[in-house]
């Protein structure tokens, strides 16, 4: 099975289900875990029925928050599990793909037609590809431009080289290798995959509102965070920073003389808010590092803001902070402080339709269901 850019509609917040078509799945394969949700539809609405999480590492020997590398076959058992200890009963949906094992860039290209424009985009690849054609799956858009009037987070400036002349492309490739593992995972679990999806247009299609004005996303994972711009529904840049959630664990034990086990418990209870069960010292301690790989990931950030500013002379209006990382306890404060624009936490559980009791639970582990509901949710809208 192929996988194929979602249209603009795909990523909107605008949703509408037919009620009766059968509950639907969305798998999230991250790098340190797996996440499954399984939606129904009623009414015009998406129904949470459950939703889990499993940790990868015991699966490679390896602890618990500690990105690992697994086998198709290993990674389908791990899912095998999960489906069983949250009781999912739906066997069809979506499946993510990781964005570290893809490529997502903006080209710019001359205005051509249609035509040329198919016959230069796969030449235009091979300066981003280093392999043949033959061993990747490639998809492309042409990104719309911008209306001629002036929009409230435009800069009253002269146009970008770029905005001046050309167009720009989307270009979204695939190694066969990876989707075939996918494939294998799929083949394995027994499970209907519908469609395979890059992560980042899940978490864009359960995380951002109707809203048109740029938004700065930004995925903290286990090994890696993503940060990609949207606009209009529409991804404008992408960037991958080689930092995550273990790193932040590691120099938590590092710091204070602790087993990795130990410092990723305290990572996840504790985050950045003072624990009365430490001392002043050791709570300090806590908080520096963990904030030393935050600091960096928000300056690149940072550098992301600066960058699709000077490109488009267009300021970001906020960010979103997605992925396990994001429920890091005490994160919306300090990411308030050390980012340049106005940050909010994803609730991705906010388009489904959810126990009451199930408020507050929801909202602390939403960011990390981001991918894994945008998922189940495409494949609601393809019923």
């Amino acid at each position: 099975m192929a996988f194929s850019l979602p249209s603009f509609s795909q990523l909107g917040a605008s949703l509408g289900f037919k009620s009766g078509t059968g509950s639907v799945l969305g798998i999230d394969i991250g790098a340190s875990s797996a996440k499954i949700v399984q939606l129904r539809p009623a009414h015009g609405a998406a129904i949470l029925e459950t939703y889990g999480e499993i940790a990868l590492g015991p699966y490679g020997d390896v602890s618990i928050g500690k990105a690992v590398k697994l086998t198709p076959e290993k990674t389908a058992e791990a899912i095998l599990d999960l489906i069983r200890e949250a009781n999912v009963t739906a066997r069809a949906g979506g499946l993510s793909i990781p964005f570290s094992s893809s490529l997502v860039s903006v080209l710019d290209m001359p205005k051509v037609d249609s035509d040329q424009l198919k016959r230069m985009i796969p030449i235009e690849a091979r300066k981003y590809i280093p392999l043949p054609a033959s061993e990747v799956m490639l998809d492309w858009f042409v990104i719309p431009q911008d209306e001629a009037e002036e929009a409230a987070f435009d800069r009253i400036t002269e146009k970008t080289p770029m905005q001046s002349k050309g167009q720009e492309v989307l270009l979204v490739a695939i190694h066969n290798e990876t989707v075939r593992a996918y494939q294998t995972i799929a083949s394995e679990t027994g499970l209907s995959i519908k469609f395979y999806e890059i992560e980042i247009f899940s978490a864009i299609r359960s995380s951002l509102g109707h809203g048109m004005a740029p938004v700065l996303v930004i995925d903290l994972g286990a090994a890696t965070t993503k940060m990609y711009v949207v606009e209009k529904g529409i991804v404008r840049v992408t960037h991958l920073v080689t930092h995550g959630g273990q790193h932040m664990t590691e120099n938590l034990a590092r710091s204070l003389n602790w087993d990795f086990e130990k410092a990723e418990r305290i990572k996840r209870e504790h985050g950045l808010v003072e624990a009365s069960a430490f001392s002043a010292d050791e709570n300090d301690k806590i908080k520096v590092a963990l904030l030393s790989t935050l600091e960096r990931v928000f300056s690149e950030a940072n550098r992301v803001l600066l960058s699709y500013g000077k490109r488009y002379n267009k300021n970001v209006s906020r960010a979103i902070l997605t992925g396990g990382g994001a429920s890091l306890p005490g994160l919306a404060a300090h990411a308030n402080e050390l980012l340049q624009t106005e940050v909010e936490i994803a609730n991705p559980f906010a388009r489904t339709e959810t126990p009451a009791f199930l408020d507050k639970v929801l909202r602390e582990i939403g960011p990390g269901f981001a991918v894994a509901v945008g998922l189940a949710l495409r494949e609601l809208q393809h019923r």
